[in-house]
């Protein structure tokens, strides 16, 4: 019996809808559905009533239910318990970040703040988005750097964690192209010649953000899908062998792009795109869970970095402001106009 079965029954529970709690728990709903009837393969009962619908637990559910929930919560304890107990690194930051981000962000981000900050050792947990956010709340790394979208937000109790916003990443279609860099496919394509498509699983923060962004799109597109994959690093080595389309994010296609191993299929119309954040969380220390020093030492160099970064961008603000008064200053040119 594994743990992920108790929290998908749990879930199941409080939703009572597979679906929902398939996309809860960020699976597809025929996996979610094995996972159940493993849970009640190896109790050796029917926790679901599958005769009715909604979805509806069966006696046995109903008290399995308050058990599952009293595990979990006892398995949690003890985790936190011996994680309490047991020596830290205090010299090591550990970094809780979705695949795509390790590869793409994380790199050149650490660089530039070693060149600032000084030398770290740091630790890399490379997890998908939902298993990096579960593991900053569960205690298991110091830092949480991921991906934001207002519609498809990371929701952390803004009371319990700090966060900064480090930088943007665009979404953004490309393809193999030729040495002149003309694409091997153009968007939106046709229903006679639709656009081979490699794309995220449902399941994927990024697939869910290409959905989003298909859904506002004022021309629809013709797609035939022709590969899937969760991993976006396997999807550019497959539209770098020409076999369709992908969605990528910018950072990660920077060389190939001035290579001109992979173009834009949209033009620079920007018609099909999507912007993301990219932010650094940290639980807010307290006096039970101070946290480590090197952590609070590196949080409060990010402020002040973040501090100094909005009063450029105010200054640039006021710059522009100033050009539009003919080079005056706004109390100058109030004076002469007066």
């Amino acid at each position: 019996m594994e743990s992920k079965w108790l929290e998908d029954f749990v879930s199941l529970a409080e939703t009572r809808s597979f679906s929902r709690s398939a996309e809860l728990r960020h699976v597809t709903q025929p996996a979610f559905s094995r996972r159940i009837q493993s849970l009640e393969a190896w109790l050796g009962t029917d926790l679901i009533d599958r005769t009715s619908y909604p979805t509806r637990l069966t006696a046995a559910g109903e008290v399995f239910y308050e058990q599952a929930v009293a595990m979990l919560g006892q398995i949690n304890n003890t985790r936190a318990l011996l994680r309490g107990k047991r020596p830290t690194a205090q010299t090591t930051i550990d970094f809780a970040v979705p695949h795509t981000l390790s590869l793409t962000y994380m790199p050149k981000w650490l660089s530039a703040l070693e060149s600032g900050f000084g030398s770290i050792n740091t630790r890399l947990i490379a997890l998908n988005v939902h298993d990096a956010v579960m593991t900053i709340v569960e205690g298991g790394c110091d830092l949480l750097l991921c991906y934001h979208h207002p519609r498809q937000p990371v929701q952390l109790d803004a009371s319990r964690y700090d966060m900064l916003t480090m930088g943007t990443e665009t979404l953004r279609p490309y393809s193999r192209c030729d040495r002149n860099g003309k694409p091997d496919y153009v968007f939106p394509g046709s229903a006679k010649a639709p656009v081979p498509f490699l794309s995220y699983t449902s399941n994927a923060y990024l697939g869910r953000m290409v959905e989003l962004m298909m859904a506002d799109t004022k021309r629809p597109l013709h797609l035939m899908k022709h590969y899937e994959t969760d991993m976006s690093e396997s999807l550019k080595m497959m539209a770098l062998e020409g076999h369709g389309v992908a969605f990528l994010p910018e950072s990660s296609v920077l060389r190939e792009v001035r290579n001109r191993q992979l173009a834009r299929t949209d033009g620079p119309t920007g018609e099909w795109e999507v912007e993301m954040e990219i932010r650094l969380y940290r639980e807010r220390p307290t006096a039970q869970r101070t946290g480590k020093a090197l952590v609070a030492r590196l949080w409060e160099y990010l402020v002040e970095l973040d501090a100094q970064r909005q009063e450029k961008a105010e200054r640039g603000e006021r710059g522009e402001r100033s050009k539009g008064a003919g080079g005056r200053s706004p109390r100058a040119a109030e004076k002469r106009d007066s």
